[in-house]
């Protein structure tokens, strides 16, 4: 069975080898380019389905090739993961609000990356969400069935993950959900994520959210709701 073409972008080339070797063996068509300028070239004439980017390229760093990307018709709706070191908590949220679609951090596991891998192509090629009722909390409107989000009729700019945590949350306002909720409602039973994550992805929603951010409440030692 053919499997989706994978572009990895890692200058370290150890790291970027052991990817390819782990992505190779699972199936995947990988293709590897070890800057942003090569990256660049390469999806000029071939669009893969998914892109693994390190943050920290040397050249053109991976924001910008995060950025670019997005830009462009062609490859704006290519699913992006971050390859992060720790401690870049602003840039993954940078990543995040330019809609890169997740993150992780290094070292890792291969067996983690294969499922973050399977998890965002899976969710790639699921059929369109299911049209719903349309959800009005104060000036935030949420369509489902158009997978649109107004603020005072101001349409925002949210991943695919983003729109799905604001609707699970805004769904059932006043219900506190814990991030372990959040982490299955969103992605996936299999899915192989931290606490810390869903706290990533909440400061990026709510700096999108502008004004009605306010209305994602953190619970603390719990999780989060959304006030009505």
């Amino acid at each position: 069975m053919a499997k989706e073409r994978i572009l990895v972008v890692e200058d370290d080339e150890d790291i970027l080898q052991l990817l390819k070797y782990n992505l190779a063996k699972e199936g995947y068509k990988v293709t590897g380019a070890a800057s942003g300028e090569e990256a660049l070239k390469v999806l000029k004439s071939n669009v893969p389905d998914l892109v693994l980017l390190d943050l920290m390229l040397p050249g053109i760093d991976g924001l910008e090739v995060c950025r670019l990307l997005k830009r462009e018709a062609k490859t704006s709706q290519v699913p992006i993961i971050m390859l992060t070191a720790k401690g870049e908590e602003a840039d993954i949220v940078t990543g995040l609000e330019l809609g890169a679609d997740d993150y992780i951090t290094k070292p890792f596991s291969p067996r983690v990356l294969l499922a973050r891998v399977r998890t965002v192509l899976r969710r790639r090629q699921a059929e369109p969400p299911a049209a719903g009722a349309t959800i009005k909390i104060h000036e935030l409107v949420i369509h489902p069935g158009r997978h649109e989000v107004l603020v005072a009729d101001h349409p925002l700019d949210l991943t695919a993950t983003e729109f799905r945590l604001l609707h699970m949350l805004a769904g059932r306002p006043g219900w506190v959900f814990t991030r372990d909720q959040i982490v299955k409602g969103v992605h996936g039973d299999d899915y192989p994520a931290s606490d810390r994550s869903v706290d990533v992805q909440v400061v990026s929603l709510r700096k999108k959210l502008g004004p009605c951010g306010k209305y994602l409440e953190t619970v603390r030692g719990v999780g989060y709701r959304f006030k009505g």
